[in-house]
């Protein structure tokens, strides 16, 4: 037992030194970074013969930060600090001008894998818990070539070493959810980026909403990671005296231009040397923020010319000396360094990315699956069914029930169905920008996941209504009538989760679905016996006609007998609902929706494809 547990506690060393240094520093170089954008136009009847001129977004930035600096990107909202920290993580969509390197070499999937990106929105499952959390991104991020025990005992190393030990079992909670606080959530979303070690840090302002005190916090654990070799490069909006002075680089930008690059302990000389000093002592960054708006003591100063004489300033005085930093910087050694061994695109095998995605994904929603508001909705609803169909011999009846069946087991899946992928977007396109795992485990353990509550709640529907409702009492015609259900259950499933991944919003999709599966229920067979030839096409790929035309095979067969008038008898194929639909060729309506079952999940699936992907 004492040889186990010192086992253990050398493990927990052994991995907490591995954040005490980074295993491959990385310079970062950016050279005359210029992103245009096209302006979209606005409205649907805008016939504007001109020319859309294309928006300047940054214009010419150059700097280097080292391994065991921190660069700080100041500058007013609007002034390009976010989209130059998404270009230099290699997350920036569409053409970016200019050269960014990582130790000389251009962005690549090796690369990705020493990288770490902090968005400015922590985006985390609520119901997770902070150990859970970590555990999960571990098992995902962390190589294969590690035991499922080493990659949790990482895990317990981020949370001692970020202070998060208090909090550890605490849940992460959301907008409706009490949780962990601001800054607790903020380390987490750090802790998430620092199991993998990365040599490379870009964080997005991590200190926006928190008081003064924890961003103090938060800051300072960046400057030990920074101790280990690290290059971390942030966004940050407004930072007190005592963090702006922890920063080893600074870089102003204003409008997209840059105002300064250099220590930051040199700023306030800087700008006092071209004529530009405070009246009276105050913070360096307010007085840079200040600078960067065109703002002075004297308000006759027009803000433009003041920017314009900045931005002039920085290209006479500062930028050759920032150039000639970048020409000391000697590529080739590092080079060399950096192409050392070859890197596969995952980290994890297929199946044991299925297989933690599977395990997260009912964790986190397990709430929300097996709420007590659906399963009270279906039976509320199920036993209404009963007693409005209580033992009902009537031929009429017993089809209306059948078509009700394949209405509402049409619309509910299919609204249950259509916000999964948009409640998810954000979580997706974090995960998929990180190289986490791949499109198809992730699709597959939803699908697979999602699966029980599909299922299980038809099922009691059916149990409840079929045998309070009078329907034939065999196991063949009820096996038969469940098994369809369950069948048009996964279709409708299916198309919904195809309009939420091609929509990606919720009430556009919302809308479009009932659109779509009221045009299929109209055309199902019930209401319309004789459709017009011109629109009559719509019955083909109609889910509520080929269900309900199964469903109806479920109880009655060519042959059979009903009571149609006074001692006569009538058979049920001549009925006027069924006799519209037709009683046979069920195999037809099996490959039918069987066929809609794979097209609507590969659609999805397809949607998906361009969520977390950086267009080049």
């Amino acid at each position: 037992m004492e040889e186990e547990m010192a086992d253990i506690q050398i493990t927990q060393l052994e991995t907490a030194a591995i954040f005490k240094k980074t295993n491959l520093p990385v310079t970062l170089k950016f050279e005359n970074v210029v992103y245009k954008i096209k302006p979209k136009k606005e409205g649907l009847f805008n016939s504007s013969s001109k020319p859309e001129e294309e928006k300047i977004i940054l214009k010419g930035i150059t700097g280097i930060v080292f391994p065991g600096e921190m660069l700080a990107m100041l500058g007013p909202s609007g002034s390009g600090k976010t989209t130059l920290l998404t270009g230099l993580g290699g997350r920036l969509n569409g053409r970016i001008a200019g050269s960014i390197t990582y130790n000389g070499k251009p962005f690549t999937n090796a690369m990705k894998r020493y990288t770490g990106f902090v968005t400015q929105d922590d985006i985390l499952y609520p119901h997770l818990t902070v150990t859970e959390t970590l555990v999960f991104t571990a098992l995902l991020r962390l190589p294969k070539t590690l035991s499922h025990e080493e990659k949790v005992a990482h895990a317990e190393a981020v949370i001692s070493q970020l202070g998060l030990t208090k909090c550890k079992d605490s849940i992460i909670g959301g907008p409706l959810l009490r949780g962990i606080s601001g800054g607790e959530r903020k380390r987490v979303s750090i802790g998430q980026e620092m199991l993998i070690n990365p040599s490379l840090l870009f964080l997005d302002e991590p200190t926006s909403g928190l008081d003064s005190t924890t961003a103090q916090k938060i800051v300072s654990t960046l400057w030990e990671l920074v101790k280990g070799g690290r290059t971390i490069v942030m966004t940050i909006h407004q930072p007190s005296s005592r963090l702006f002075y922890m920063f080893h680089k600074v870089l102003l930008l204003s409008e997209g231009n840059p105002l300064y690059f250099g220590r930051g302990e040199d700023a306030m000389g800087y700008f006092s040397s071209i004529g530009y000093s405070p009246l009276v002592a105050m913070n360096p960054s307010d007085f840079l923020l200040d600078l960067a708006n065109g703002v002075l003591d004297d308000p006759q100063e027009d803000q433009a010319s003041v920017k314009q004489t900045l931005v002039t300033a920085f290209k006479t005085d500062l930028l050759d000396s920032v150039k000639e930093e970048l020409r000391k910087f000697d590529d080739q050694q590092v080079h060399e360094k950096s192409h050392k061994g070859k890197f596969s695109q995952w980290s994890n095998t297929w199946w044991q990315q299925f297989s933690v995605l599977f395990r997260r994904g009912m964790k986190e929603r397990k709430h929300e699956s097996f709420s007590g508001l659906k399963i009270g909705q279906v039976l509320v609803v199920a036993f209404l069914c009963g007693l409005l169909w209580w033992q009902s011999k009537d031929i009429q009846d017993q089809i209306g029930l059948m078509f009700f069946y394949s209405g509402f087991w049409g619309f509910y899946p299919l609204f249950q169905a259509i916000f999964t992928f948009p409640q998810e977007r954000m979580m997706l396109e974090k995960e998929r920008s990180s190289g986490m795992y791949r499109l198809s485990s992730y699709f597959m353990s939803r699908t697979v996941g999602d699966l029980p509550m599909e299922l299980v709640l038809p099922t009691i529907f059916v149990i409840i209504t079929y045998w309070i409702a009078g329907l034939k009492p065999f196991a063949l015609n009820f096996f038969s009538t469940l098994f369809t259900l369950l069948f048009s259950v996964l279709v409708s499933h299916g198309l919904g989760l195809a309009l939420g991944a091609l929509v990606m919003d919720q009430k556009s999709a919302t809308i479009l679905g009932s659109v779509i599966m009221l045009s299929f229920t109209l055309a199902g067979g019930y209401y319309v016996h004789h459709v017009p030839s011109f629109i009559a096409w719509i019955k083909y790929i109609s889910i509520s006609q080929y269900t309900f035309k199964l469903l109806i095979g479920s109880q009655f067969e060519a042959g059979e007998t009903y009571t149609c008038g006074i001692n006569t008898t009538c058979y049920v194929e001549d009925f006027p609902a069924i006799k519209s639909v037709g009683i046979g060729d069920k195999a037809i309506s099996v490959v039918a929706l069987a066929i809609m079952l794979v097209a609507y999940r590969l659609l999805a699936y397809v949607a998906l494809m361009r969520i977390g992907v950086t267009k080049k």
